[in-house]
C-alpha cells in the first residue's frame, strides 16, 4: 500500500485539484468522489473529516457541514501515478445528497455489511431508547442485566452444541451474538476494533 506524500502529489495535471475517491473502510463501498486543493487535504489530515475543493462554489466545503452526514477519515493513500487519493472513512450517516447510503447506488446490506447494519441498529436503540424496545430495556437495566444475558445465551448455545440440532444451534448462536453486540455497544466497542484485533492476530 502506497504512503500518501504531499509533495509528491501532482495538482498540477488538473490545474490544483486532485481526484479524491472515498471508500466506506467497514464494508469498502465506494462512497463518493470528490476533489481537493492542497488546502483541502491538509484541512482532511488535521480535522480527520472529509474536506474538498468545490468546483462550483470555488470554495472548501466540509462534507455533512450541514447536513451532520461527515466522513470520518482513518487512512488516505495515493496510486501510482501521484494523481489520485482514495480515503478509507467511516459515514456518519448516508454520503449522498439524496440520501442515499452512496452516490453510486450502492447498497449497505447482506453478507458481513448486514452485521454492521444490525449493530447500527443497536447503537441506535441505546441512544433513542424506544419504549416496548426488548434492546432498549436491558440498555435501561445496566451492564449487569446485559452481561447476565451473554452468559445465559453462551450456555444454551453449548446446550445446543451437545445435545440439540443444527437449527437450534444456529438460532442460539443468532441470540448469543445479538447480545454480545449490545455489550460491545454498551462497552463502546465498534466492529471495527474486533475486526482489527483479529487482523492483528492473523499476523
Amino acid at each position: 500500500m502506497k504512503k500518501l506524500d504531499i509533495e509528491q502529489l501532482d495538482f498540477e495535471k488538473l490545474d490544483g485539484i486532485i481526484p479524491a475517491i472515498v471508500q466506506d473502510a467497514e464494508t469498502k463501498a465506494v462512497l463518493m468522489l470528490g476533489f481537493m486543493d492542497k488546502e483541502a487535504l491538509n484541512k482532511t489530515i488535521k480535522n480527520k473529516k472529509v474536506t474538498f475543493w468545490s468546483r462550483t462554489k470555488q470554495k472548501l466545503w466540509e462534507k455533512g457541514e450541514t447536513s451532520g452526514n461527515t466522513l470520518e477519515v482513518l487512512s488516505i493513500i495515493t496510486d501510482c501515478d501521484n494523481d489520485t487519493l482514495l480515503i478509507l472513512a467511516k459515514p456518519q450517516g448516508p454520503t449522498c445528497h439524496t440520501g442515499t447510503y452512496s452516490c453510486f447506488e450502492i447498497e449497505k446490506q447482506g453478507g458481513l455489511e448486514f452485521l454492521q447494519q444490525l449493530y447500527d441498529l443497536i447503537v441506535d436503540r441505546k441512544k433513542d431508547l424506544p419504549k416496548n424496545s426488548y434492546t432498549a430495556s436491558l440498555f435501561n437495566q445496566g451492564l449487569k442485566k446485559i452481561l447476565e444475558k451473554v452468559e445465559e445465551e453462551s450456555g444454551e448455545v453449548v446446550q445446543a452444541a451437545k445435545k440439540e440440532s443444527k437449527t437450534r444451534l444456529i438460532e442460539e448462536s443468532c441470540d448469543l451474538l445479538y447480545h454480545l453486540f449490545i455489550l460491545l455497544v454498551q462497552k463502546k466497542i465498534s466492529l471495527n476494533d474486533i475486526i482489527q484485533e483479529l487482523k492483528h492476530r492473523k499476523k
